[in-house]
């Protein structure tokens, strides 16, 4: 699949992405992308977050590809559910841990436990062996429950721009790998 062939969704997480993040970069270099807008970035609800993506997936006209950074994560899996679109594949980068509770801010945890189906669809999942927001114990357990292939991104903390992740490049070969290996 081409990224021209998909509804590239971007979906950011706590705070949103900034004008600096790789998710900014990718939604402006990719035609067919666009990000999930919440309402509220700083004090997110889940179920709010829930329906704003399941809208967006269900909207869609072409296969859908997320592309779900921290807490969208949790988000993108618990949404799942409610898509009544095909997902071509998800590209899942930084999952916290969301149980943990020592997670600030603390409300975060209500986007937790994180279901452990496997996905209906492909995906891949990136993370870091010094993430401070999930460890990456916790993210080779989930991906494993998910079926989802996990990506070792060494130590490269939480994968954003405060880690020096603006325009990531290694993430854009893996992205544009996983992209030319799924079908509509």
């Amino acid at each position: 699949m081409k990224a021209s062939d998909a509804d590239i969704l971007i979906i950011p997480g706590y705070t949103n992405s900034g004008p600096g993040h790789w998710q900014t970069r990718w939604e402006a270099k990719l035609s067919t992308a666009r990000r999930v807008e919440q309402a509220e970035w700083t004090k997110p609800v889940r179920e709010d977050w829930i329906a704003r993506i399941a809208e967006e997936v269900n909207a869609s006209t072409r296969p859908v590809v997320l592309v779900a950074h921290s807490l969208g994560v949790p988000s993108v899996i618990h949404a799942i559910p409610h898509f009544r679109k095909p997902v071509a594949g998800a590209f899942l980068v930084a999952p916290p841990d969301v149980a943990n509770p020592e997670i600030r801010p603390k409300h975060l945890m209500t986007f937790g436990p994180y279901p452990r189906e496997p996905l209906p669809f492909p995906s891949i999942t990136v993370a870091s062996r010094n993430d401070p927001f999930g460890s990456y114990d916790h993210a080779d357990d989930i991906a494993s429950s998910w079926g989802s292939f996990l990506v070792d991104a060494g130590e490269s903390g939480h994968i954003n721009t405060d880690s020096g992740h603006g325009p990531w490049p290694d993430g854009t070969m893996v992205f544009a790998q996983f992209l030319s290996r799924l079908t509509a």
